[in-house]
């Protein structure tokens, strides 16, 4: 018996969205990250992006367990001597709270080359509104 290999030909990509108000945060990364892969499909297939495109709304009203908005902390590095920058959760949500939700996805996923490409598929909005009607989203529970 043949091992089947999916083609691009034969490909089907779906649509999600996820409604992240309330949510906790890891819970709806797992649930994306999962979908971006294609791992809730019978045809994944670790070295081809068999994975959907994910649509999260919502993400300034994401939740964030314990005492995370005080103590979790975001790094960045210009490259140069003495270039790290770190913020705190909480300023991360005042500021720019699509990141909170894209960097843990971004976690979550190889990385690779191919990691990158299912990146691409993800679709990040802080309020409830988002330009992919057209695309007729399917709601995902988390």
């Amino acid at each position: 018996m043949k091992t089947a290999i999916p083609t691009l030909d034969t490909l089907v990509r779906d649509w999600h969205l996820i409604d992240a108000d309330g949510e906790v945060l890891g819970r709806v990364a797992s649930k994306a990250a999962l979908a971006l892969m294609g791992k809730n499909k019978p045809t994944y297939t670790p070295f081809l992006d068999t994975g959907d495109h994910v649509i999260v709304v919502n993400a300034a009203k994401i939740r964030l367990t314990g005492r995370k908005e005080e103590q979790k902390i975001y790094r960045r590095h210009s490259g140069y001597p003495g270039g790290l920058t770190e913020t705190k959760a909480r300023t991360v949500r005042e500021t720019r709270p699509v990141r909170l939700v894209e960097e843990a996805i971004q976690g979550m996923l190889p990385k690779t080359k191919l990691g990158k490409q299912m990146y691409r598929k993800l679709k990040v909005y802080s309020g409830p509104k988002h330009p992919h009607d057209a695309q007729k989203p399917t709601a995902m529970a988390v």
